[in-house]
């Protein structure tokens, strides 16, 4: 039986991935930072149904020590880093966190695993953000990066020194520039999940209105389970690479909108107001990914598209107001800055 490490376990990709992994087959371990929120940050995985099926454990990004004896204890076949400060607005007011977690955080993992299990294979979650300003219509592998936001510039040095650790050290060490990916356990803090809770909220009588700020940005958005898809497949391959993941189609967040509120019967135009207080303060336009290499080499094709996504998550966001399990966030989703990273 193989054994994973995924770091960022709870979060979208980490609950998607553990579950994938899972049905593979392998024995699956988490790594989580030490938390106050113990027992209720692992809603993910229990969303899916997972939470007692792998095993969690207590280490930070931060911590070289506490990761290396995670990985020397467990001795796995496959470290996923998939943890990181994820928020683009967050990154600007915390740069320093976001640099040593979201960067050097990579270090941390990587010399973990050269010290403690070099026979590993190791996916490096790159983002499409670090293209920010793009050189070219569609961004490839090939592109150059043009970082526009702390939290860009931290995943930028987490991709390069992914790649410096394989070629000077022979690492198997791969990364994933992985484009905008959604999915009904995406935070409500990025764009699509507050769109579809905050449509749910109106369609439910909660909420009058939705606060929205660049809504002509547009973005190259997949489903998260066809993601994760690709990160496994990338570990499967004989040598080590990086790649693409996005599905080649980019759709502004108004056309998004659109989706989420005619879904559930309503008009857009009656409750969505631009509000400046959302806009960054340096703006990524357009992302769209060209993923010919991951389709070629991998054998990765999307298979949800955006409608179906975007269908899926408002039914997921009315159940959950429904139950009440998410009221919190039918109230206090309206003064969040909503994310556009991948």
């Amino acid at each position: 039986m193989k054994r994973a490490i995924v770091t960022g376990v709870t979060g979208q990709d980490g609950a998607y991935l553990s579950q994938f992994l899972l049905d593979k087959g392998y024995e699956v371990h988490g790594v989580v930072r030490r938390s106050s929120h113990r027992g209720v940050e692992d809603h993910r995985l229990r969303w899916l149904g997972i939470s007692g099926k792998l095993t969690l454990h207590d280490a930070d990004l931060a911590d070289l020590s506490s990761l290396l004896r995670t990985v020397q204890d467990i001795q796995p076949d496959e470290i996923y880093n998939l943890a990181a400060q994820s928020y683009v607005a967050s990154s600007w007011r915390q740069p320093l966190l976001t640099a040593n977690v979201t960067g050097v955080g990579v270090t941390n993992v990587l010399e973990a695993m050269r010290l403690g299990a070099p026979k590993a294979r190791f996916y490096q979650a790159s983002s499409s953000e670090m293209y920010g300003l793009i050189q070219e219509p569609m961004q490839s592998e090939k592109t150059p990066f043009y970082p526009r936001s702390p939290y860009a510039v931290a995943k930028l040095y987490g991709h390069w020194i992914t790649v410096n650790y394989r070629e000077s050290f022979g690492l198997h060490a791969s990364s994933g520039i992985l484009f905008n990916h959604e999915s009904p356990l995406r935070g409500v803090e990025f764009v699509t999940r507050k769109v579809t809770t905050g449509v749910a909220a109106i369609k439910l009588g909660r909420a009058t209105e939705l606060r929205l700020g660049n809504i002509d940005a547009k973005r190259d958005w997949g489903h998260a389970k066809d993601y994760v898809r690709a990160m496994w497949l990338m570990l499967q391959q004989e040598k080590p690479d990086d790649y693409v993941v996005a599905t080649g189609v980019t759709t502004t967040v108004r056309d998004m909108c659109h989706i989420a509120f005619e879904h559930a019967g309503l008009d857009m135009k009656k409750f969505v107001i631009i509000d400046p207080a959302f806009y960054r303060p340096a703006e990524v336009d357009v992302l769209l990914g060209d993923s010919s290499k991951a389709r070629k080499v991998l054998g990765w094709t999307p298979e949800i598209d955006l409608r179906e996504m975007i269908c899926e998550m408002v039914d997921a966001d009315l159940e959950r107001l429904r139950r009440d399990t998410l009221v919190r966030h039918a109230s206090a989703y309206e003064t969040q800055v909503y994310e556009l990273s991948a």
